[in-house]
């Protein structure tokens, strides 16, 4: 059931906000990897996320954590361990395949959420939302594919796609598509639980969840949590305030208002907000591929946000 209150912010801006936050994630992905593995980045920007939260959250709204049911705990503790899974196997993915192979699997986040929210969230599934999907999901993987593609006299040519198949590859690729799973499994839970808390006490005990299944995979995997440089917490503490508390709470918040499909396919407009940040911070230029895929990832939540928004 969406919510009939009517926000003071505009959704669609409070989602566009979160893009901008989450796009910032892979730069500083790619300078916490200098410093530490994969699982350890991941950890940190949970933990961090809600060591802000704790004091807030416990805080203010204590009488609204009380009243918790214990159907509303496992919803929690579900959407906590599937945000878990969505940041360890997808960053872990990086380590094994291209980043081609795993935005093209990740992507495909929109599709299993549009699938499973007929079933779980009585949400049905607008047309012009379903062509915004399509869309989108075309457009994202043109971008990722740009890293392998490229235009050569108004022909498409790709090099290098035969690793996709190879052993260490398929690893990769699997965890990737067990990112896009969970990640999907996140949205549509946290869609439920999000009807009925405010955003604060969500996303405490999402994050939390998610931090500490995290920090237990870290220790099981024997990585150390501490030792590293101070630059490493540095990337680890902006991964939690910017793109974490900032990006993905927006799209919590959003979650109240809007059905989880449509906020899934905005979810797609990181890889545009990535190349933006990425041509001024790493002075990497959009290739003309990017650029394609850019625009009808565009097109496509255009269209998505114009379709009429179900009330039940």
């Amino acid at each position: 059931m969406l919510s009939q209150r009517r926000p003071s912010i505009s959704p669609v801006f409070v989602i566009a906000t979160g893009i901008l936050a989450v796009s910032t994630a892979s730069i500083f992905i790619r300078f916490a990897q200098e410093y530490a593995s994969s699982i350890v980045v991941a950890a940190y920007r949970l933990t961090f996320a809600a060591l802000i939260l704790g004091p807030v959250a416990l805080s203010g709204y204590r009488g609204e954590l009380r009243t918790l049911t214990r159907q509303d705990g496992v919803l929690g503790l579900l959407s906590g361990v599937f945000l878990a899974l969505h940041f360890a196997t997808w960053i872990t993915s990086l380590e094994y395949t291209s980043v081609a192979s795993s935005v093209v699997i990740v992507t495909t986040t929109p599709l299993w959420v549009a699938m499973v929210s007929p079933l779980f969230l009585r949400e049905r599934l607008a047309r012009g939302v379903a062509l915004g999907l399509v869309l989108s999901l075309f457009g994202g993987m043109i971008v990722a594919l740009s890293e392998s593609c490229e235009l050569a006299e108004s022909k498409i040519v790709c090099t290098g796609l035969s690793t996709l198949f190879r052993s260490e590859t398929a690893l990769g690729n699997t965890l990737a598509l067990l990112g896009a799973f969970s990640a999907a499994g996140y949205l549509v839970i946290g869609r439920s639980l999000r009807a009925k808390l405010s955003l604060i006490p969500y996303i405490f005990i999402v994050y939390g969840v998610a931090a500490l299944v995290l920090i237990g995979a870290m220790l099981s995997f024997g990585e150390s949590p501490v030792g590293y440089p101070a630059v490493a917490y540095l990337w680890f503490l902006l991964l939690a305030l910017i793109p974490q508390l900032l990006g993905h709470s927006s799209f919590n918040w959003a979650l109240g208002y809007l059905p989880a499909s449509f906020v899934s396919i905005t979810l797609l407009g990181e890889p545009i907000g990535t190349v933006v940040l990425a041509f001024f911070i790493l002075r990497e230029s959009p290739a003309p591929l990017e650029l394609i895929g850019a625009i009808l990832i565009l097109v496509g939540i255009y269209i998505a946000s114009q379709a009429p928004k179900p009330t039940e």
